[in-house]
Parts: C-alpha cells; structure tokens; sequence
C-alpha cells in the first residue's frame, strides 16, 4: 500500500469529520434529494464535492443537484461557465437562478441580511422545481460557533445556525454537512484542490460583524486550544439550575 500524500491525509480528516456530522446529525436519509447553494466560494465548493463524493459510495442512496443564485442588484460576479463544469465533473446537474431585493423596503435589516434571505428564498423556490426536499448550505464548524457568539453579543440569545432545520412553512428541511468540518482544513482544500476563486465585489461587505466574530474565535483558541469543542459542547450541556431566572412579581 502506498504511502499517504499530505492531500490524502487531509481529506481523510476532512471526511471523518463530514461523514460524523452526517451520521451524529441525522442529516442524509434514503431516497432525499439535495438541493446544494453554490455560491462559488471555497466552502460551498467543498461540499458539494464532500456530497458528491458521499453520494456515490455510502447508503443512504441520495441525489444532489447545484444550484447558483444570481442577486441582479448586486455588483458580484461570478464564473458561471467554471460552476457549471465543476458541478457537471462531479455528475451534479447544475441549475442558474435570478432574483433580486430593494433595500429601501426594509430599513430596520440590513442590506446583508436582506440578501441573505432572498437568496435563501430563491433556494426554496429552485428546491421545489427541482423536486428536493432538503437543501444544503455550506457552514462549518467555525461559522457555527461565530454565529453563536454573534447571537450572545448582539441579539441577548443562545443560539446558532443548526445543523438540521425543519421548516414546516416551505416543507423543506435545512441541513448543513459539514457542521463538525474546520473552515482551516476548508482552506487546505481549497488550495489543493484549486478551487477557483470567483470575483468578491460586494458593497456590504464591510458591514458585517462575522469578521470581527472570527478573531474573538481565534482569541479564545488562544486562551485555550480546546476551546471550539468546549463551545460546541455547551450547546448541549446548559445548566439551568446555574443560570439567571426572573421571579414573578
């Protein structure tokens, strides 16, 4: 048997992860047909590979499909020719979607949040064309936890990006793969695999607190090497007992 590349050893690593949160999570069952939002960056790349891959040599047998949502009235510019080929080499059929959102109709959320959730609505819309009944989003370990801490500084609540979503208004459930993947490995991928890196040229960006959010991780990481699990962990490990609790009066 030949000797492990560094590229192999990495996507073991990548996979063990992937495939555990799958399993720990309950996210793939027998027949579904997974709608993947391809967004061309490193993260939905990957899983749509990590899906594709997964697809064709586990059980639950599955099916994926590709989808890029294209936002008129944003300046971000995308390789279309690039997703399609990638998404077709991997035996995905890939869908294009157009939409778009006026941000003057909503002034209490922001233009990012505004995005977001037209993008996630057009998702719905394709998941339903294309007769899917979940759709995949490509958020690791490290945004979940970011969004966690986001959630406790700016909104007063504990709580996250769940990696499995039920929603009964759209009869569509949300399901996120690589929950337990490191977005430091994502990278590595990336780099390995070149992925192609598309044209960033978003006006909101620069709003956003997930940045700031990404350095408060890397402090505690400091502080304490195990502190991702440690985060992790206390999403289900809360001792009410321990905690505040309001009397009525």
């Amino acid at each position: 048997m030949g000797k492990l590349t560094e590229e192999d050893k990495l996507m073991r690593r990548i996979e063990k992860r992937f495939n555990k949160g799958v399993v720990q999570y309950g996210l793939i069952e027998d027949g579904d047909k997974i709608l993947v939002g391809l967004s061309g960056g490193k993260d939905s790349l990957a899983l749509l590979e990590l899906l594709a891959r997964r697809s064709r040599i586990y059980k639950p047998r599955f099916s994926v499909v590709a989808a890029h949502v294209v936002m008129t009235n944003i300046a971000y510019e995308s390789d279309m020719d690039y997703l399609r080929s990638f998404a077709e080499n991997l035996g995905v059929p890939f869908v294009r979607y157009e939409t778009s959102f006026d941000p003057s109709t909503d002034t209490r959320k922001s233009p990012c949040f505004l995005c977001s959730w037209n993008r996630r609505k057009a998702l719905f819309t394709v998941a339903k064309e294309q007769g899917c009944n979940k759709i995949a989003l490509g958020h690791h370990m490290d945004d979940i936890l970011e969004t966690l801490l986001m959630n406790m500084a700016f909104q007063g609540a504990f709580s996250t990006m769940p990696p499995r979503l039920v929603m009964r208004k759209f009869d569509m459930t949300i399901i996120r793969p690589m929950c337990l993947v490191h977005e430091a490995d994502l990278i590595e991928m990336a780099q390995a695999k070149g992925y192609r890196k598309q044209i960033k040229n978003c006006p909101y960006e620069k709003d956003s607190h997930r940045s700031d959010m990404k350095e408060v991780l890397r402090t505690l990481e400091r502080m304490n090497p195990e502190a991702r699990y440690s985060l992790w962990g206390s999403m289900n490990n809360i001792q009410t007992d321990l905690l505040p609790e309001e009397v009525d009066l």
